[in-house]
C-alpha cells in the first residue's frame, strides 16, 4: 500500500469524526434549525442560503436540488463565490468589505419573518458578520453554520469584533479545526485535504431532511423537488414551482 492509499483511508476517517462529533454534538441545534425552516414555510415565509468563497458551496448544494425544498433560494452576491471572477482573490477581499452586506439586504426580496441561513467557516469577515446583524435588524431569522473554534483562535475583521456566532438566532458548530486542513505528512510543509465542505452540505442537508419531516408531522405536505432524470420529475416539479411560485426566485 503506498502512501496515497494511506492518505485516501486518512482522509475519509477524518471526515466521519468530524460528521459524527456534529452528529452527536451539534444535532439538536440542527433540529431546531430544521423545526425553524417547518415553522417558516408553514407561515408562508421563504428560505435563503448565503455563503462566500467555498462556503457558498453548501449553499449552491440545497438550491433547486432533487429531494430538496423547492422554497429554498440563493442569497447572491457578485464577486464573493471568487473562483467565478478574476482574480480569484478579489472574493476574498469582498468579504472584507464594509457596508456590502446593507446593500444586498436592502436589494434584495427578503421579507421580515424569513429565515436566512449563514456558511461561513470562520465567521470573522465582515460580509457574513453584517449580513447577520442586518438580517436580524430587518426581522429576519438567522442560523449560522461556523466552525466556533476560530473566535477562540482568530481575531475578527469586523469593526464591532464580534463574529457570525455572535449574530444567530441558532448557531450550527461545524467543528472544524482553524486552518481547514485535516492531513499533515512529513515532506509536505503545508497540512493539506480540507473537510469544511462535505461537513457543511451535510449539515445543510441535515436541516432540510428534518424541516421536511416536521412538516409531514403537521400535516403539511413538504414542497420537495424530484430529479428531472426519472419519469415524471419534470410535471412534479412543475406542480410544485407553480403552488409555491411567490416563493421561489431561482426562476425570476
Amino acid at each position: 500500500m503506498g502512501e496515497s492509499d494511506r492518505l485516501t483511508g486518512q482522509y475519509f476517517d477524518a471526515a466521519i469524526d468530524l460528521l459524527r462529533r456534529v452528529r452527536d454534538e451539534e444535532g439538536e441545534r440542527i433540529d431546531a434549525a430544521g423545526e425553524l425552516i417547518a415553522d417558516t414555510v408553514a407561515a408562508g415565509g421563504r428560505i435563503f442560503a448565503f455563503g462566500a468563497g467555498h462556503s457558498s458551496l453548501p449553499a449552491q448544494d440545497t438550491v433547486y436540488r432533487a429531494g430538496g425544498l423547492a422554497v429554498v433560494n440563493l442569497l447572491s452576491v457578485p464577486g464573493v463565490v471568487g473562483v467565478d471572477v478574476r482574480p480569484a482573490t478579489l472574493g476574498s477581499a469582498l468579504e472584507r468589505v464594509d457596508g456590502l452586506a446593507g446593500a444586498v439586504l436592502d436589494t434584495s426580496p427578503l421579507h421580515p419573518g424569513d429565515v436566512l441561513v449563514i456558511i461561513s467557516l470562520s465567521g470573522r469577515n465582515s460580509l457574513p458578520v453584517e449580513m447577520a446583524m442586518n438580517a436580524r435588524a430587518l426581522g429576519l431569522k438567522v442560523v449560522g453554520l461556523t466552525s466556533v473554534a476560530y473566535a477562540d483562535e482568530t481575531k475578527s475583521r469586523h469593526v464591532s469584533g464580534t463574529y457570525l456566532k455572535d449574530h444567530c438566532d441558532i448557531v450550527v458548530d461545524s467543528k472544524v479545526a482553524v486552518g481547514d486542513a485535516e492531513l499533515s505528512v512529513p515532506g509536505i510543509e503545508a497540512p493539506f485535504a480540507p473537510a469544511s465542505t462535505v461537513v457543511t452540505s451535510a449539515i445543510m442537508q441535515a436541516m432540510m431532511a428534518t424541516a421536511a419531516g416536521a412538516l409531514a408531522d403537521r400535516g403539511i405536505d413538504p414542497p420537495l423537488l424530484r430529479s428531472g432524470n426519472v419519469d415524471g420529475g419534470h410535471e412534479w416539479n412543475g406542480r410544485v414551482m407553480q403552488e409555491y411560485a411567490d416563493r421561489i426566485f431561482y426562476r425570476q
